[in-house]
């Protein structure tokens, strides 16, 4: 007489040591020798120890006079082993392979409908563009300001409507858009506002995502403090070294600013955030500093 239920134990682990590491380490990175021995290895120590355990259970528990010897029933053990582990195993990757192609018909559906919506949304641009055009055409010729307003709303409508469809864009653009933007948001802000900006260093060639700093400058101009009696101050600082884009962004606060909420957990910070471990993962770094009177952020990214 043998025991038949430790074969769940030995079927169930090896089960797991193949499918969580074996796979992963070897069959999947194509090293196909090392997959096949330590596969073998796992399935053949799993019999010899279930052969050793049905042994000794006989011998102790069961006290059988007649029982096979060793080699029998690691054979067995190998054998049964081997098929419900393959079994298991093959019904598994079957599974994984089929919901891994409906994901993938999904993703290709959905990137369908995206260049559909993209192509269709192409038709208004066009539309909206020619109507601005309309408007600083009526705008009178002596109300400068006015005309000028319009023309920096126009580029600043066009860079996001047409130069930030491509992945990455020329950091030089970016940085030219981020001026537009400041010089934008410091016509709607009185004369208490103090924006410094520096820019300086800025290295040919490099790419960046587009619409990366804006998020953290949008934010400085959003969340200003609004003083009568002092200083409002934004400042402004980028520059890169060794393909390396530093930024600063400080801006005073006041001490009734809702700040936690403004700042930290607003949605622009927290899609930045998930930008970042996207686009640049394990090569930037974001630091949000807050204080009674101030909010600063430091953003440095590895660009290439």
């Amino acid at each position: 007489m043998t025991i038949e239920f430790c074969y769940l134990i030995f079927i169930t682990a090896d089960y797991y040591a193949i499918s969580n590491f074996i796979i992963p380490q070897f069959l999947v990175k194509g090293k196909y020798i090392y997959f096949i021995s330590a596969t073998i290895f796992v399935v053949g120590l799993s019999a010899w120890l279930r052969a050793l355990v049905a042994v000794q259970m006989n011998v102790r528990f069961f006290h059988t006079v007649s029982q096979p010897d060793f080699t029998t029933l690691y054979l067995n053990s190998l054998f049964n082993i081997s098929i419900w582990v393959l079994l298991i195993i093959a019904g598994k990757m079957l599974i994984d392979r089929i919901q891994n192609q409906r994901k993938l018909e999904l993703l290709e559906q959905e990137k369908i409908n995206n260049e559909l919506a993209f192509l269709k949304a192409q038709i208004n641009p066009h539309a909206l563009f020619n109507s601005l055009n309309t408007i600083y055409g009526h705008i009178d010729k002596s109300n400068q300001l006015a005309r000028n307003t319009l023309l920096q709303f126009s580029e600043l409508l066009r860079y996001q409507l047409y130069d930030c469809t491509s992945e990455k864009v020329s950091l030089e653009k970016e940085i030219t858009y981020i001026k537009n933007y400041i010089a934008f948001q410091q016509l709607r802000k009185d004369e208490h506002l103090v924006v410094c900006l520096e820019i300086e260093n800025i290295e040919a060639n490099l790419k960046i995502a587009p619409l990366l700093l804006v998020v953290l400058i949008e934010n400085a101009f959003k969340f200003v403090s609004n003083f009568t009696a002092k200083e409002n101050k934004i400042i402004i600082r980028l520059f890169t070294n060794d393909n390396i884009l530093h930024s600063y962004i400080f801006n005073t606060t006041e001490r009734q600013t809702p700040i936690e909420t403004a700042h930290s957990n607003g949605i622009g910070i927290v899609n930045l955030k998930r930008r970042l471990e996207l686009l640049y993962p394990d090569k930037f770094s974001l630091s949000i500093n807050k204080g009674n009177d101030f909010y600063e952020a430091i953003l440095n990214i590895e660009l290439s």
